[in-house]
């Protein structure tokens, strides 16, 4: 089968419309829990903001006022209850923080544990071709780049980027409430900051998402030369692979470069739009305090003498600005100036994030693998000449088959497979398989022999329905398997693959993966069947011994038993072996035949073999080119032909 490399076109990247969804999806995962950070937020904001709420009325209504005074004694009560009222503040902001921050974590992991959790049941769904476009370490990039960098997103920058609008908005309206002189000189160089972040950010953000795009594709390529390290070193590929990597990492290295470049730009210089900032508002401030110039504010302090304690006291227009509030604008400033560059260092994680969570959404956006069938597969038995369902095992399987009538009829699974006038392409505008014809009765070995890209893995894949035809009919014991349920029609189809896949278990487990409730007593039976026991019980733990990275301990013959007994146990009426026995050596593969043919032996078999010694023994084979039947018949009949089976049989020509 030919690898599908040509990946769809990826949607346009919509930041707003990513951060939307996003925060959908964490109100939806968590919505109270959400709300009540959002609260504690709010008040933590209004908590860093107590010193520039308290601090013209320390100076003004408690301090200048009792140096008027000429005592401390008639304010006395004031300053204690402005300390009480500070004290109380922080507390509460102190509280709401470490509830925030406590709550936050278990928000946060839950939300990525369920992330994760759809994206695996996704990824579980998807059709073959999906794994045939994308690389697989760009799709495992996608569960740990992007998943974490939408980690840092949820914890750490949008708590802190609400936090600092919060601060931002209401630090203003105090400058407001305050001076509307000094605010409009603080507003005009918010308007700076924000030129200057668009700017130098936006050329940040495009280069940050370039690089996590240049991390996926170094992690895909990385991942296929770690699979395929054998296959380098044999053909001294290193140097080329080597060179290959370096373009990669070349340009890993540039987009990382740029990203890092311009953000570490752009801090420094909003911080020195803030100095820039601090030193405009103490020259103003200092000019109308001096000068008395009528202060334009939303409120008046009323007079200095003033010492009621009051936060919103009343007043009057054009009172002069104060010392207090000229000093508390410097702080306000300050801070109005370092949240503002805390946003600015959060815009890279935010973009990072954003490009994570577009590929996380892509993924799960994917059109699932389609299954509108309905026949499905249950245990049967005969109750007086007719099948009924059954809930025990009993060895019999049946296609329970419901009508539009609203009645059901069960048909004995048999396996018999049939082929009518198939048309197949992995691509619309490249037709793999033309006008196939297959009839495979119950209990019948079918082989398929031809040159690479003949079609023969092709027609075993369309039976399992992982690509599903153009024209033409596939049925199953006379059902049209497009009526049966995928699930329900793989689970009757036993495989042994070219390519073993063994999982990080136990030999125990690897074999029982065929069949999940089997016993022990299957397992051994299931080895001795396929001449695995042997082996098997020699190894250090047996048939406890743990297997890692594919069963790499074991040689490709002892992997490819372990498969044939993983087919074995799962003992399905069909099954197909694709090139089965091609990593054995003959001796071993003596063995196998003799537990193959147990195996096969009542069972409706489609075998893939190179080894034409293989297959003499077949009903019927197949002879393919470029996707057409050529020839068909047994092994005597095609000799009499003396077609290309027999030029292939007598070694006129190969295979290949």
């Amino acid at each position: 089968m030919p690898r599908i490399n040509a990946k769809p076109a990826r949607r346009n990247f919509n930041k707003k419309k990513v951060l939307s969804r996003l925060m959908k999806y964490l109100f939806h995962t968590y919505p109270k829990r959400t709300t009540i950070i959002l609260i504690c937020i709010v008040i933590t904001a209004i908590g860093s903001l107590s010193a520039s709420l308290f601090m013209p009325q320390v100076i003004d209504n408690v301090i200048y006022a009792g140096i008027e005074a000429g005592s401390f004694d008639a304010v006395k009560s004031n300053l204690i209850g402005l300390l009480i009222a500070l004290g109380t503040v922080y507390i509460v902001a102190l509280l709401s923080t470490l509830i925030y921050q406590q709550m936050l974590c278990t928000v946060t992991q839950g939300f990525l544990y369920q992330m994760r959790t759809d994206m695996f049941k996704k990824m579980e769904k998807l059709p073959i071709s999906y794994f045939d476009r994308n690389q697989h370490g760009d799709i495992m990039s996608t569960y740990t780049n992007d998943v974490d960098a939408v980690r840092q997103l949820i914890s750490q920058s949008i708590p802190g980027i609400i936090q600092t609008l919060f601060t931002v908005t209401i630090l203003f309206g105090i400058m407001l409430y305050y001076s509307i002189w000094l605010a409009l000189a603080v507003f005009v160089s918010v308007l700076f900051i924000l030129f200057v972040t668009k700017k130098v950010g936006g050329g940040s953000a495009k280069y940050f998402i370039k690089q996590q795009q240049s991390v996926a594709k170094c992690e895909g390529f990385i991942e296929e030369m770690m699979n395929g390290q054998k296959v380098v070193k044999v053909f001294c590929h290193e140097e080329k692979s080597r060179q290959d990597f370096e373009v990669l990492n070349e340009e890993l290295n540039h987009n990382t470069y740029k990203a890092n470049s311009y953000a570490n730009m752009l801090g420094p210089i909003i911080h020195n739009i803030g100095n820039v900032l601090y030193v405009l508002v103490a020259i103003i401030g200092v000019i109308l305090v001096v000068n008395n110039v009528p202060n334009l504010s939303l409120r008046g302090f009323g007079t200095p003498t003033d010492v009621s304690f009051t936060l919103i006291p009343a007043g009057s227009m054009g009172v002069g600005l104060t010392m207090g509030i000229a000093i508390a604008f410097l702080g306000m400033s300050r801070q109005f100036a370092n949240s503002f560059n805390q946003i600015s260092m959060q815009i890279n994680s935010v973009v990072m994030a954003l490009a994570g969570a577009d590929r996380i959404f892509d993924l799960l956006d994917q059109v699932p693998e389609e299954d509108n069938g309905y026949v499905t597969l249950v245990n049967a038995k005969m109750v007086d000449g007719n099948i009924v369902e059954s809930e025990e095992r009993t060895g019999m399987w049946a296609w329970k088959h419901p009508h539009e009538d609203g009645t059901l009829t069960y048909t004995e699974l048999k396996g018999d497979i049939r082929f009518f006038d198939v048309n197949f392409g992995y691509y619309p505008e490249k037709i793999a398989l033309h006008d196939v014809s297959i009839y495979a009765k119950p209990g019948q070995k079918i082989a398929f022999v031809g040159a690479t890209g003949a079609g023969k893995t092709t027609i075993t894949n369309l039976i399992n329905r992982f690509y599903d035809i153009q024209d033409g009919k596939i049925r199953y014991d006379g059902i049209n398997i497009e009526k049966i349920k995928k699930q329900d029609l793989r689970r009757s189809i036993g495989i042994v693959l070219q390519d073993t896949n063994l999982f990080t278990g136990t030999v125990r487990d690897n074999i029982r993966y065929g069949k999940l409730d089997a016993t022990d007593e299957e397992i051994y039976k299931a080895a001795k069947l396929a001449n695995a026991y042997d082996f098997i019980t020699r190894l250090p733990d047996g048939f406890d011994t743990m297997l890692t990275a594919n069963g790499s301990q074991l040689s490709q013959g002892q992997r490819q038993l372990i498969s044939i007994a993983r087919c074995a146990i799962a003992d399905a009426p069909v099954m197909i072996l694709d090139e089965a026995t091609s990593s054995i050596d003959t001796r071993t593969e003596a063995l196998v035949s003799k537990g193959m043919d147990q195996i096969m032996h009542g069972r409706t078999v489609f075998v893939i073999a190179h080894r034409l010694s293989t297959v003499r023994d077949s009903n019927a084979i197949m002879v393919l080119d470029h996707g057409r039947i050529i020839e068909r018949g047994d092994h005597e009949v095609l000799l009499e032909q003396k077609g290309t089976y027999y030029q292939l049989y007598t070694g006129a020509f190969e295979l290949e």
